[in-house]
């Protein structure tokens, strides 16, 4: 399975002022995978320590933090030699060893040469706890669910691919090619982007075990909420999480602690936003009161909407089922356009966009995205059908006066004066224009 963070893999290996790197993401993204793969394309030894698996490896820490010493102690325990630049260690479920965490920071100031990635699932919520997160020691990197993009790459689409990524004006595509990423981005949505789901059904064509592996991906997940946070937090956690997708079905999709449990205010549940956030399991998207620079200044924190960080995982919890792929543009519509809105988060997220925003203006106008550039502030409206109104997108426009307002929707790449129409298969396109 190819994915695009093979690259900035290998562009880490050649950094001569690599860091140990540190991979974030959600439990199952692909994180061993990727970096088997990588461990073993790109080095000559490639030594896999899992904390999990072999919970006598921490007693390979305990002693001392030294590199030298650990290093010795792991070529003792395994019977091999690890040779710096030569060897890939990587430390896999690291949240499971605080200790081996701990000890990145000293890998960094005292044996820079040894090349050392380290994973978790939970590391996220781990940062902050009693041992000590290697801050400014590591290089950082995240993991997120297989984008759109890398689906029509593992789809053999290479070609489709090839010519979205290279996408940079608004140039209408022609009517066979957008109705075919549409009938594309339809099986999407359905699969969504965890490795194990996309690359089984391209394997099997089964389309009833999707649901099957999704379903074992939440409940492995929910096994989470208990494992790592104690009783009492773990039944908010469900409670929350549980809560998700019916709040994305209804109209307005802003989040409500109320809807959660009867009478629940913000001070119940905050943590819990965050250790889901943490665990890479949610995007939360902030209002913005003013559309001004910088964004996170003039961010509402109070007010915000969550979607999951898999839109497959969503329609697994929502029970959609499989004969809206070949329903026209009906999965588009399910439940308020609730797949289309988690489906455009989770690509902005994928392609750097972190921190998101959208903006509300008295209850009269509502923009679904605002994406900030180096050069200025971007309204994004996200629309499930083909309607044209733009009765947002232009009140947006007479407050703020940006030179393009952008919408995604079912229709073509279209440019009309100060608005895009870009499809909603091709997020990618839209950062590359604003970018």
């Amino acid at each position: 399975m190819q994915r695009s963070a093979y690259s900035k893999l290998t562009d880490w290996k050649n950094n001569t002022g690599r860091k140990p790197l540190v991979i974030q993401g959600a439990r199952q993204v692909g994180k061993t995978y990727l970096i088997n793969e990588f461990g073993k394309n790109e080095y000559s030894q490639f030594i896999s320590l899992n904390f999990e698996q072999d919970r006598k490896l921490k007693s390979l820490f305990e002693k001392s933090l030294t590199p030298e010493t650990i290093i010795d102690n792991i070529s003792l325990y395994l019977g091999k030699q690890i040779i710096p630049g030569d060897t890939l260690l990587f430390f896999d479920e690291i949240q499971a060893a605080p200790l081996a965490l701990t000890s990145l920071k000293y890998f960094q100031e005292q044996a820079p040469e040894f090349h050392i990635i380290a994973a978790g699932s939970l590391l996220g919520v781990s940062v902050g706890k009693e041992n000590s997160f290697p801050v400014g020691k590591v290089n950082f990197m995240n993991l997120y669910p297989m984008s759109f993009m890398e689906f029509l790459k593992e789809s053999g689409e290479e070609l489709l691919e090839e010519k979205l990524n290279s996408i940079t004006s608004a140039n209408t595509l022609s009517e066979i090619l957008h109705n075919k990423l549409l009938d594309l981005l339809k099986m999407y949505l359905y699969l969504g982007g965890m490795p194990e789901v996309v690359g089984n059904y391209l394997s099997n064509k089964n389309i009833a075990m999707v649901r099957v592996l999704q379903k074992e991906i939440i409940q492995a997940y929910q096994r989470d909420f208990s494992k790592y946070t104690t009783k009492s937090q773990a039944i908010k956690t469900m409670e929350y999480w549980n809560s998700i997708p019916g709040q994305l079905a209804k109209e307005n999709k802003k989040f409500k602690y109320a809807e959660i449990r009867k009478g629940a205010r913000s001070a119940m549940f905050d943590q819990t936003t965050e250790w889901l956030r943490g665990a890479g399991l949610i995007n939360v998207v902030y209002n913005l009161s003013t559309p001004k620079k910088p964004l996170l200044a003039y961010t509402d924190y109070s007010k915000f909407k969550v979607y999951l960080h898999d839109v497959g995982l969503l329609g697994a919890m929502l029970n959609i089922t499989s004969d809206l792929i070949v329903t026209q543009d009906q999965l588009f519509k399910e439940f308020n356009g609730a797949f289309i809105e988690n489906f455009i988060a989770q690509e902005l997220m994928f392609y750097g966009e972190e921190k998101q925003f959208y903006w509300t203006s008295r209850g009269e106008a509502e923009v679904d995205f605002i994406i900030e550039s180096d050069k200025s502030i971007y309204p994004v409206e996200v629309k499930s059908g083909t309607n044209r109104n733009l009765k947002s997108l232009r009140n947006y426009a007479d407050k703020y006066k940006p030179d393009k307002i952008f919408r995604l929707s079912p229709r073509n790449l279209i440019k009309s004066d100060d608005f895009v129409n870009v499809p909603l298969y091709a997020v990618k396109v839209l950062l590359n224009i604003i970018r």
